[in-house]
């Protein structure tokens, strides 16, 4: 777990990321603090300032360090994201960003029934393999939604290109655990959701 002095850098991070990205600018200086040196799973979620998504990407295993997590989920999310055009230096003045910090994905073992009781919504966060197809959702999206867990699995299903029922038939699932950290106000003070 994240202090939130911690959540707070990670989250600044972000946001000079992006700026230093869209300025054509070097990568921003990394927080001194020993957690930006850990492997962690991030992912970088991008908000108008009426809620609605802008982008969101991310790295969902420990693969690499925290910082460079961050800052190439926060750079991806802010132009690379597929179902978004890019975003401008004018317009990420009106964006809230929002970091999460994921623990290491765990698979979910026992029929599909057995694995209702073991998610909890608004605390895990659903990885959905089947073959090559691969979908995720962070935490938060079950709870903004008001799903029901057999709502998230199929949601989540659908995420990776699935059928909504691909959870009951053979799929692999995934839970992870994120701490969210996220801005109030575009570039304002920072909380802990």
């Amino acid at each position: 777990m994240l202090m939130n002095t911690e959540g707070k850098s990670a989250v600044h991070l972000a946001r000079e990321s992006i700026e230093a990205h869209l300025a054509g600018m070097p990568d921003p200086r990394i927080p001194d603090d020993a957690i930006f040196q850990q492997q962690r799973g991030v992912f970088v979620t991008l908000n108008t300032i009426k809620h609605e998504l802008r982008g969101c990407i991310g790295v969902p295993y420990p693969v690499m360090s925290l910082a460079d997590a961050i800052l190439n989920s926060s750079k991806d999310a802010a132009t690379k994201d597929p179902r978004f055009s890019p975003i401008s230096t004018k317009e990420l003045q009106k964006i809230v960003i929002e970091v999460t910090i994921l623990t290491t994905p765990e698979k979910l073992e026992g029929k599909p029934t057995e694995l209702l009781e073991k998610i909890k919504i608004g605390r895990d966060g659903l990885i959905v393999k089947y073959g090559h197809y691969q979908g995720l959702l962070l935490p938060q999206v079950a709870t903004e939604y008001n799903f029901t867990t057999k709502e998230f699995l199929s949601q989540t299903c659908l995420k990776a290109g699935l059928p909504s029922n691909c959870w009951l038939t053979g799929a692999e699932i995934y839970a992870f655990k994120g701490q969210i950290f996220g801005e109030l106000t575009p570039g304002g003070s920072v909380q802990e959701k």
